[in-house]
């Protein structure tokens, strides 16, 4: 049957503002360590992967087959550790088997869309939060009632701060405090660590900068 133009951009285009819809709630609602930019970029990518599959496949037994066999090669061969990377993978199968079974439209159409999603997502930085500056580490040597003293110094420097980690050794004195800061001036970072230096009880202060901070 010839393809349905209209009808096929507008299953890609929907599959795309739908990932995209997913994918903003992702970013908001996610509050756990293994963030990764390259997950919330497939997120987006994925649906119209899957969307060009559905037309490839078309109720044809023998193409799902023999793209089940490509998938298993692949899987076999290569060990994707990147989200993103797979995505890639899956898209060049896909738009290979398209042109295998002569579904031109739909290999044009879907390599297009898939480049300028791709395009789309590396120019705009899509994914990336930048919800601090600095990682800031030191070791308090006072009673933790006492921390009002540095906490109004902080204020000072940064828009917001976060406590993320409190450890105290057993058989050592003090307590080691790790800050994620939201920088008022990133400038003045090194001046924040030299009057948090200065404060009586402190040691073993540290400052990296979001920048240095890789995905996990």
């Amino acid at each position: 049957m010839p393809t349905n133009v209209p009808m096929m951009s507008l299953g890609l285009l929907l599959a795309f503002l739908t990932g995209h819809a997913i994918a903003w709630v992702y970013i908001l609602t996610h509050s756990g360590l293994s963030y990764s930019r390259s997950f919330v970029n497939s997120l987006i990518v994925m649906p119209v992967i899957v969307a060009m599959v559905m037309m490839v496949l078309s109720n044809n037994l023998v193409t799902a087959f023999g793209l089940m066999a490509v998938f298993a090669i692949v899987r076999f061969r290569n060990i994707l550790r990147d989200t993103l990377d797979t995505t890639y993978v899956l898209s060049v199968i896909v738009i290979g088997m398209a042109c295998g079974t002569m579904k031109y439209a739909t290999a044009v159409m879907g390599t297009g869309l898939t480049a300028f999603i791709m395009l789309y997502l590396y120019y705009t930085s899509f994914g990336s939060r930048h919800r601090y500056d600095v990682i800031l580490n030191l070791h308090w040597e006072r009673p933790l009632g006492q921390l009002s003293e540095l906490d109004d110094l902080l204020h000072l420097y940064t828009l917001s701060q976060d406590r993320a980690s409190q450890r105290s050794l057993d058989g050592h004195e003090g307590t080691d405090l790790s800050y994620r800061l939201l920088m008022r001036d990133p400038e003045t970072l090194d001046s924040l660590i030299t009057e948090i230096r200065e404060l009586s009880g402190v040691s073993r202060v540290t400052g990296i900068t979001a920048e240095a901070e890789s995905e996990i």
